[in-house]
């Protein structure tokens, strides 16, 4: 297991939860990811896909302390992961699902939710991006059942007794999965770092 510093680099806000109005009062992590980046002071940076911009802040908000501080490295890697892949959505959310029905594996919601996430990536699986109506068709399902059923298992997880360590492997390899896609996307410019959701807090 990787040891991550208990604190970031001196002139990096400190962690905390929720969004922040200066980086002074501290930062989420994608908020970090935004000053890393180069870009203004937000908790929804350009270079994140908005998915996994979703689930990094309510892993942020939902862990305890020492995790939160665990997974600031996590940073430099989400200022520069945004897959460009159609499929890319509902295949991060369906992940979550899937983690989340291995502590509920009899509910039919999370199944139901599963096979929706799957059919939607199998069906965008070979579907160039971009287009009007491709993007607008995305952004319906993101704003919609998309971002419904990840908030959904995101509240099972949350209710894990380990939820910490659940919640931040989960977005570990989120973005590690991420960050592969994108490099095979040819989206990634190249180094580390380029030059409201439901909240589930315990």
């Amino acid at each position: 297991m990787v040891a991550f510093p208990p604190r970031p680099p001196d002139g990096l806000p400190a962690p905390g939860r929720f969004a922040h109005l200066h980086p002074g009062d501290g930062a989420c992590l994608m908020e970090s990811a935004a000053l890393l980046a180069g870009g203004r002071f937000t908790d929804s940076p350009p270079g994140t896909h908005p998915a996994l911009a979703a689930l990094a802040r309510v892993v942020n908000d939902s862990v305890g302390d020492a995790t939160r501080h665990a997974l600031w490295p996590l940073a430099a890697e989400l200022a520069d992961a945004r897959p460009a892949g159609r499929a890319y959505a509902s295949l991060l959310v369906g992940s979550v699902v899937d983690a989340a029905r291995v502590l509920r594996p009899a509910s039919r919601r999370l199944a139901r939710h599963g096979r929706a996430c799957r059919r939607r990536s199998e069906k965008l699986a070979h579907v160039p991006a971009g287009g009007l109506p491709g993007r607008a068709a995305d952004l319906v399902w993101w704003r919609g059942p998309g971002r419904r059923h990840l908030e959904h298992a995101l509240r099972v997880l949350c209710a894990a007794p380990d939820a910490d360590r659940r919640l931040a492997l989960l977005l570990r390899e989120a973005v590690a999965q991420a960050r592969d896609r994108a490099a095979r996307d040819g989206v990634v410019r190249g180094g580390r770092v380029p030059a409201g959701e439901g909240r589930c807090n315990r």
